[in-house]
């Protein structure tokens, strides 16, 4: 059941008119006109801005460029089964929150969403930057009850969905990065990490987490970041809405999850990648432990590892590993 500050803000952003009369909200809710206009005025302290029109009612001028749960939910509409959400302004990782929300009995979907991280996580225990400048920090908490080996291509298939949300919502065309980076004019936008708890042949929990640089300007990056790293909003030329996107993300990921579990993905996997794969083609060098690899990048096989050609003909399969494109590495961003 959503609560009476989505249901205000649900209605004011639906209305063709932009216009939503007090009476009506006070109907559909079941309180008084009064009850309502505090309603409002609640609202109004948290960020946004209404205009009253006399004889019309109401309308919402102006939404908070903070997160902020009640406006996500109204972006998101009504999903059957609304995730559990949770928003942060800064925290340590949302990894670790997803972490201790589980060991506390929080109940999945879980979402958790913060402007800022001080201790992000990337892959193989590096620390992601994630600076409160703008940018995105989100996990997502399920619990499939999947076999572990069906995770193998679960970061490839939702880094695609990523990219498809990226290119319908921004209007640009990113790219995905064998295994988990997001890039956009070549630059890195994005990261994926996949975490998963398992209980004898079972996974218990499984947590996906995304780290995205959303309306970060270039010139607040580090400076050893300015070259290979970019925001969304650089790329557009504008800002981006931080809560409509948000809402956006999170339906675009419980989609794909649900695709995911279901198991028909497979054909739209392969036409996704055919899309946004950046590597197919191109020299690439691929790091493991203390071996190296240098070959052509020409896709890959049916488990998501990565096909190498290497100079001798011969094609090598990697699942996992870190990649570069030619003899330049792209940094974690």
């Amino acid at each position: 059941m959503p609560t009476t500050e989505v249901t205000i803000l649900r209605e004011l952003l639906a209305a063709e008119s932009g216009q939503v009369s007090g009476a009506r909200l006070a109907k559909l809710l079941g309180i008084s006109r009064v009850a309502v206009w505090m309603q409002l005025q609640k609202l109004t302290r948290q960020g946004f801005v209404f205009e009253a029109l006399r004889s019309r009612g109401y309308r919402l001028v102006r939404t908070p460029d903070q997160l902020h749960p009640a406006l996500i939910q109204a972006y998101l509409g009504g999903r059957a089964r609304a995730p559990q959400l949770v928003c942060l302004g800064t925290v340590d990782s949302t990894n670790s929150e997803a972490e201790r929300q589980l060991a506390a009995g929080g109940s999945v979907p879980l979402v958790i969403l913060a402007r800022a991280q001080t201790a992000g996580r990337g892959r193989r225990g590096r620390t992601w930057h994630s600076p409160a400048a703008g940018n995105l920090y989100c996990t997502f908490v399920f619990r499939p009850k999947l076999e572990p080996a069906r995770l193998q291509d679960f970061t490839l298939w939702m880094g695609l969905n990523v990219c498809e949300l990226v290119s319908n919502f921004c209007k640009i065309e990113p790219g995905l990065k064998w295994p988990n980076d997001l890039l956009v004019k070549g630059r890195k936008a994005g990261g994926m990490l996949t975490e998963a708890r398992v209980d004898a042949d079972q996974i218990r929990d499984l947590v996906f987490g995304l780290g995205l640089n959303l309306n970060v300007r270039s010139a607040d990056l580090p400076k050893d970041l300015q070259r290979t790293a970019i925001s969304l909003a650089d790329a557009v030329g504008a800002p981006l809405d931080l809560n409509r996107f948000a809402a956006a993300l999170i339906g675009r990921v419980l989609a794909a999850y649900a695709a995911f579990l279901e198991g028909g993905y497979r054909d739209k996997f392969a036409d996704l990648w055919r899309r946004f794969d950046v590597l197919r083609g191109r020299p690439v060098t691929v790091i493991q432990g203390s071996r190296t690899v240098a070959g052509t990048a020409t896709g890959i096989d049916d488990e998501g590892s990565l096909i190498v050609r290497l100079a001798t003909g011969r094609s090598e399969r990697f699942r996992a590993g870190e990649v570069t494109l030619g003899k330049e590495a792209v940094p974690a961003a």
